[in-house]
């Protein structure tokens, strides 16, 4: 085993632990998105009948989901208001935030943990507020079904949608293991190779939509995250120490 793919960008930082697991194991990982996010245009937003100043409180699940609420609040020509609210799901997110206003934390709230049960509490205690989130054409989420089973109200606003990074001609697809996020990433592999032939190609997912996308594909899922393996890297890592124990390096 030579070479794993991870459809993902390329991490910014050179400590992703994807770096550790190359050398540990002396495996080539490459980085290559196989979706790629597109904003709405402020003309399909308003089709949409979502107006902003209606609402006084943001709910950000992402920081996608914020990169493209201030775009459209701006193409929109709509001023934000020092007294609109903002919970995020994490304190990385809410952090983010800096890019767009002055950071107060009396209007900005996250969960401590990053669980998004764990900020359900906060959220009713602002019960008066009108929330909005801000959502992708496709979005199915967790963290709104953590919302809807409090009886929590709020509006979802189509925001940007997910598209297929397609492969350019002569790309080839020579990886050992495949390792995806979303099951956009299982529509643009099938879409760029409609005759993929899994055979000895190891393939892993992370979250349940994404399992269910590979499953309806007819391949074979052979990576996953566990509670003894939590993090993609850690399942990877279970992976190869079970199939190739000769590639563990000695100390």
């Amino acid at each position: 085993m030579k070479r794993i793919l991870v459809s993902q960008p390329q991490p910014a930082s050179n400590k992703s632990p994807y770096y550790d697991l190359s050398n540990r194991f002396d495996v080539e990982v490459t980085f290559r998105s196989f979706i790629k996010v597109e904003g709405l245009t402020a003309r399909e937003f308003r089709q949409h009948k979502v107006s902003i100043p209606d609402f006084t409180a943001i709910l950000l699940t992402s920081k996608t989901a914020v990169d493209h609420f201030f775009r459209l609040c701006e193409e929109t020509r709509y001023s934000v208001p020092d007294t609109l609210k903002y919970f995020c799901v994490n304190e990385s997110i809410a952090l983010y935030l800096q890019k767009y206003i002055t950071y107060r934390k009396r209007k900005i709230f996250f969960s401590e943990t990053g669980r998004p049960e764990d900020l359900v509490p906060v959220i009713q205690k602002h019960n008066k507020e009108k929330y909005m989130l801000p959502v992708s054409e496709t979005f199915a989420d967790d963290k709104a079904n953590t919302l809807d089973e409090h009886g929590i109200q709020y509006t979802k606003a189509i925001m940007f949608r997910t598209v297929s990074n397609d492969f350019q001609p002569g790309e080839k697809l020579d990886y050992d293991i495949i390792i995806f996020f979303s099951p956009q990433g299982i529509k643009t592999l099938l879409n760029n190779f409609p005759d993929f032939v899994q055979g000895d190609i190891a393939i892993g997912a992370m979250g349940q939509n994404t399992i269910e996308a590979i499953n309806e594909a007819n391949l074979r899922l052979d990576i996953t995250t566990s509670p003894e393996a939590p993090s993609m890297v850690a399942a990877i890592q279970q992976f190869i120490l079970k199939k190739y124990p000769e590639l563990e390096k000695e100390d």
